[in-house]
């Protein structure tokens, strides 16, 4: 039963692909569809009955615990496991061993977004009786990733890191299942070139020493979302399957098209919203046309402006500028104003507490 399973959550990374809309805040905090992208797995988790949640948390803990809190929300209970520094996703496991104790667990990357949930794969490991299992998606260009070379009954032979001749196509994505074995191998590890205690070396660990690892091949849609164009790729998934609610205010004067959220609290005034989208709460449009695909974070102000396919985090304004924002991640607080020379095209991403003049 996967109810006596554990799940290892890793929230500890810097997000540096992210910056500088990271540089004051987690990654794993960073919104998809208006909600951290962190929820998504704790979401998952519990979804597959995993509710005894380990998060690693590094230098931004206090917001991670700040946000997330004991669990309850989620209806799971949260212990926190700080990580002394960023030395792997191995280490990461080095930092939960006391608390996983001899429990076998999922360990879910979080900033990794992945639709379908984790339940089956769940299943399928404890059915399995193997000792570990890995995710893997079939990717276009193997060599931006680990990869795994299976036997015929999808057995791991091999696991290898961004290789440069293509030997499989299939990527190992951040979703892991182990069981307690995992910890004879972890401290027996050395750091790779670049510092860190590799999840693959300790993977192949486990085959070396002659444990099955099997694989579970997904078809849903995955997306490491550490850079701004995976970020809107997410979002455009979530809102896809959104349902229209409407919490907040809309006047006559306002047009809604499609499946389109508007939160409690959220005023749409003269406005155009095409859907799929969602206005967070508190939020306030004037004049303005939001279009699919957009999420707009709670208390922001939009006024005479045009908007699609992009992510607005909250507290922003966006006042009157001239031509359309697309494919645009804007961070917390930023003021984006018209200035008297108009371009031809805006793509923006712009970091937290900054003041952005178009000109």
């Amino acid at each position: 039963m996967t109810g006596s399973m554990k799940g290892l959550v890793l929230a500890g990374g810097k997000g540096s692909r992210l910056r500088p809309l990271t540089a004051t805040g987690a990654k794993q905090l960073m919104p998809v569809a208006n909600k951290p992208v962190l929820f998504y797995a704790l979401e998952q988790l519990v979804e597959a009955g995993i509710t005894e949640i380990g998060i690693v948390t590094g230098e931004t803990a206090d917001q991670v615990r700040a946000v997330v809190g004991d669990g309850s929300a989620f209806g799971a209970r949260i212990a926190y496991l700080p990580q002394e520094a960023p030395l792997g996703l191995a280490h990461a496991i080095r930092t939960g061993e006391r608390w996983l104790d001899d429990s076998p667990f999922c360990m879910f990357l979080g900033d990794n977004f992945l639709m379908g949930g984790i339940a089956d794969h769940a299943r399928q490991f404890v059915d399995s009786g193997a000792r570990g299992q890995i995710l893997l998606k079939r990717v276009h260009d193997p060599s931006a990733f680990g990869v795994a070379v299976l036997d015929e009954s999808g057995r791991v032979v091999r696991l290898v890191e961004k290789p440069k001749e293509r030997i499989s196509d299939l990527a190992v994505i951040g979703v892991y299942f182990f069981g307690p074995e995992i910890h004879q191998i972890t401290p027996t590890l050395t750091p790779s070139a670049r510092g860190e205690l590799e999840i693959t070396d300790a993977i192949q660990g486990l085959i070396d020493a002659g444990y099955e690892v099997q694989s579970s091949l997904i078809a849903a849609e995955w997306i490491d979302t550490g850079k701004k164009d995976d970020m809107l790729e997410a979002n455009r998934l979530v809102l896809g399957s959104i349902q229209r609610r409407i919490d907040g205010t809309v006047d006559e004067a306002s047009t809604l098209v499609g499946p389109v959220i508007v939160e409690a609290g959220a005023r749409v005034l003269g406005s155009t919203v095409r859907g799929p989208a969602v206005i967070g709460a508190g939020a306030t449009l004037v004049d303005s046309y939001v279009g699919p695909f957009t999420a707009i974070g709670p208390h922001c102000v939009l006024d005479g402006c045009e908007i699609e396919h992009s992510i607005v985090l909250d507290h922003s304004t966006v006042r009157h500028v001239g031509r359309r924002i697309a494919d645009s991640l804007i961070g917390r607080e930023v003021v984006i104003e018209t200035s008297p020379l108009k371009p031809q095209a805006i793509r923006l991403m712009v970091g937290d507490h900054s003041v952005v003049d178009v000109v």
